[in-house]
């Protein structure tokens, strides 16, 4: 399917904005000023931005504790985010989410999970009531090569099966589960579609560094999912370009490794690669967002180091409901 030029840029757009939102919190958090974990998306921007780019804010998603990408990719403000890992009040969640847990309902991102295959569950319930609500909404429940090894994921596929729930359980195969490689920890030879298709549900797979490969999967997916035919599966193969959280030494990754995969599976400059070889897109173009972008993205840390923090009074607000 071939895309509008408004529609290639906006693309890159959301791949750039979600790169240089991860470079420059790695750097910031060395600083000392971003307090707990922090998982970072590089290199797999193709995946948030393939899939969320044909969801409208009606269609839910359930992401993982490396979410920045995945809220960026649905439509969660820049600044609101960056507010949100530093710990203001008038971030997303009020400061209380953190890196692991943003969530903005009005935008249909039901939330980042710190716990390994939680979010597929919630994904089928959220998906159950689109199928009540009958409008032909979706649930999308991003995970990774980690949670297909998670009872709650093997669970909650075959509750979507079972209930015909219109789900799609998006598989990022990184090939590391923290710090252990797919080839040791998954057995099936590595592949993750095949286990949801033992459940009886139509799998895809697809290369996860290329977005139009990302694009094309995804869309016909959602178009069986739509239809009314139950939950999909999709794995694709990508790739992250630092560790497991900031601070991870990574003694498991082999040597020149990371150099290698930046170099050759980059989907930013495989991207840019394809669209100005076609002609769709010049440098000028591509130069023009990235210097867009980083400006954005300035201003998002600025607003965040200076916006109000939390007080002593706000400690129960939102903890508790009141009838």
């Amino acid at each position: 399917m071939q895309l509008s030029r408004e529609a290639l840029q906006r693309a890159y757009r959301q791949m750039k904005v979600i790169r240089e939102f991860e470079e420059r919190l790695h750097s910031e958090i060395q600083t000392g000023e971003i307090a707990g974990f922090t998982h970072l998306y590089c290199g797999q921007e193709a995946v948030a931005v393939g899939v969320c780019e044909h969801l409208g804010t009606d269609d839910k998603i359930i992401s993982t504790h490396r979410g920045h990408g995945h809220c960026l990719a649905k439509g969660c403000d820049i600044e609101g985010m960056m507010k949100e890992i530093w710990g203001s009040r008038d971030g997303l969640c009020k400061g209380k989410g953190g890196s692991m847990h943003i969530a903005d309902v009005d935008q249909g991102m039901l939330g980042a999970n710190g716990i390994v295959g939680a979010g597929a569950p919630i994904a089928v319930g959220a998906a159950l009531a689109a199928k009540l609500d009958g409008q032909g909404h979706v649930s999308i429940a991003f995970s990774g090569d980690g949670a297909c090894n998670q009872g709650t994921t093997f669970e909650a596929m075959n509750f979507a099966v079972v209930t015909g729930a219109p789900c799609i359980f998006v598989f990022e195969n990184n090939h590391y589960s923290e710090h252990t490689g797919v080839d040791y920890a998954v057995g099936t030879q590595q592949d993750i579609a095949s286990r949801a298709e033992a459940f009886g549900m139509k799998v895809w797979r697809a290369d996860g560094t290329d977005f139009f490969a990302v694009h094309d999967t995804m869309r016909e997916a959602l178009a069986y999912v739509r239809a009314g035919n139950g939950p999909a599966a999709i794995e694709f193969d990508t790739e992250r370009f630092f560790g497991h959280f900031e601070g991870d030494p990574q003694r498991y990754r082999g040597k020149g490794e990371i150099e290698r995969l930046r170099e050759t599976r980059d989907c930013l400059k495989k991207f840019r690669k394809a669209v100005t070889t076609a002609g769709l897109l010049d440098d000028t173009d591509l130069d023009a967002i990235d210097s867009e972008v980083l400006t954005s993205i300035d201003r998002a840390v600025e607003a965040a180091r200076a916006a109000a923090r939390p007080t002593a009074e706000d400690v129960l607000a939102d903890v508790y409901i009141s009838y």
